[in-house]
């Protein structure tokens, strides 16, 4: 039972530590363990959007706080070949997930598309409840201006 317990804490340990998107990091104090960690995350179908994801990491914690906040915006071509690759249901795609602590709760972000506005919908959520609510946060990424405007397909 400890033997597991201590291997999974290292391995939570060794996943925190290893994030080589990070491109920010402030600290809140010298009277806290926690730090704001801004990462980048480059969409893997819509290469043209980079997204940037600021949560909060408590080091030497168990749990880290789901609080967290995205921005995304386009940093390069959206063709309509990568829109045809996306998931277009209404629950749409995940495109990136992080463990944010031992107890089974992390950090998501899934990418919809919303076929009317012709906009990228980029939502980051903790998939457990705290103090009564799952934390989110929404960013978008309209299509506006790039090749896949006008041409994008339809939601199915």
């Amino acid at each position: 039972m400890y033997k597991k317990l201590a291997v999974s804490l290292l391995l939570a340990l060794g996943l925190t530590a290893c994030d080589n998107n990070e491109v920010g990091d402030v600290s809140l104090g010298m009277f806290t363990m926690n730090d704001i960690k801004i990462g980048s995350l480059k969409d893997p179908i819509v290469t043209g959007v980079t997204c940037h994801i600021a949560s909060i990491e408590a080091d030497l914690s168990f749990s880290d706080p789901s609080d967290g906040s995205i921005s995304c915006r386009q940093t390069g071509d959206i063709t309509p070949e990568m829109i045809s690759k996306i998931d277009k249901s209404k629950s749409g795609d995940v495109v990136f997930k992080k463990s944010k602590s031992i107890f089974f709760k992390s950090m998501k972000v899934r990418r919809i598309y919303d076929s009317e506005n012709q906009t990228l919908l980029y939502l980051s959520y903790s998939t457990k409840e705290t103090n009564g609510s799952f934390k989110h946060s929404l960013s978008t990424v309209p299509l506006w201006g790039t090749k896949a405007y006008n041409q994008a397909i339809p939601a199915e």
